[in-house]
């Protein structure tokens, strides 16, 4: 039966009061709530009975000033409506979830002023980790995040020689390369590439061009879309054929874009692979589905972030540390299908 006194109506309940309900002290309520020292399954289900039963929410704000943890892991993703993000998303989330860490994910809209002010917003509320999608070239977050260098920071999709603390990702000009010569091995002379100007884009760009050169193809059209929507696909390839009508051979550096491609094909009539190959990334299920089915690049999504969890739980004493050092690259695959 709940104790009256454990709560007064006109204020909020305090930490005390749910101590009171649950016949505990207030320090065993705090160990608890924060998922720190050794309480007993019974007197957990009773504090968290009694936390219901009130409607206490802990501040927080005042426990990470105290103790300088928030049981905060923030990622910053470029969008929140691409899948393979989101797969890396639930890899941290995963991680996270074994050491009582609780996920804020932050969206900047592949903007690096966004990313910028997301940044210093969450360092000020001290976050006991950050998880970012691409490596930080901005150096006045560089800079920010170095001056914090109690907060780990887990770079992922890029590696970098100089990442700001640690990176798990792969090689997007590795990547750009390897679809290349993919289309040279096909025949193909005349290719282009459809992504935006953002830094994972540009070394697909980069590897992609370099191993044309290599091959003395011509160099890539290129078209930089305001969004990487199945629309931007669609109307980059209307684009491109404008510009060059003896196009064979095309990587969009996403899935979606990919499938806005194959779909003005389609409506045009052209006949993919044997007018023009199509190549996309990310290995998304749309992509699979379609006919022809898609060729593209599987990117280790989710274990991207599973293992930046894996790093970031080590760094924090909460799990072992991984062998293969604060730069782990876990490397892609091109999947052949019949749109190449």
């Amino acid at each position: 039966m709940r104790d009256e006194t454990a709560a007064k109506p006109g204020r909020k309940p305090r930490i005390e009061d749910v101590a009171l309900l649950a016949g505990t002290s207030p320090m065993t309520v705090s160990r608890a709530l924060r998922g720190e020292g050794k309480v007993t399954p019974e007197t957990l289900a009773r504090i968290q009975a009694a936390v219901e039963s009130l409607g206490y929410v802990p501040n927080l704000s005042a426990s990470s000033l105290a103790s300088r943890r928030s049981g905060i892991l923030a990622v910053l993703v470029p969008t929140i409506g691409n899948s393979v993000f989101s797969e890396t998303v639930r890899g941290v989330a995963d991680a996270a979830e074994t050491a009582g860490l609780h996920l804020l994910i932050g969206d900047y809209a592949y903007s690096d002023d966004k990313r910028r002010q997301l940044v210093r917003a969450l360092v000020g509320r001290r976050p006991d980790a950050l998880v970012l999608v691409g490596a930080v070239q901005d150096e006045v977050v560089r800079t920010l995040l170095r001056q914090h260098d109690d907060i780990p920071v887990v770079e992922t999709w890029e590696l970098s020689d100089d990442p700001v603390d640690m990176a798990v990702g792969f090689s997007n000009v590795a990547a750009g390369a390897e679809v290349a010569r993919h289309l040279l091995g096909n025949g193909r002379r005349r290719c282009a590439f459809v992504g935006s100007a953002e830094s994972r884009a540009a070394a697909r760009l980069s590897g992609f061009a370099t191993a044309l050169a290599e091959a003395d193809a011509a160099p890539p059209e290129c078209e930089t879309p305001a969004d990487l929507s199945i629309e931007a696909g669609r109307v980059s390839l209307d684009r491109l054929l404008a510009r060059a009508p003896d196009l064979d051979g095309v990587f969009f550096a996403t899935d979606v874009m990919a499938v806005g491609g194959l779909l003005e094909c389609q409506r045009r009539g052209i006949a993919v692979p044997e007018r023009i190959a199509i190549v996309g990334l990310g290995d998304l299920e749309i992509g699979r589905q379609l006919q022809p089915a898609l060729t593209t690049v599987r990117i280790p999504a989710y274990d991207m972030g599973r293992r930046a969890g894996e790093l970031i739980l080590a760094r924090l004493g909460k799990g072992a540390r991984p062998q293969e050092g604060r730069i782990i690259d876990l490397g892609f695959s091109l999947v052949l299908r019949q749109s190449s």
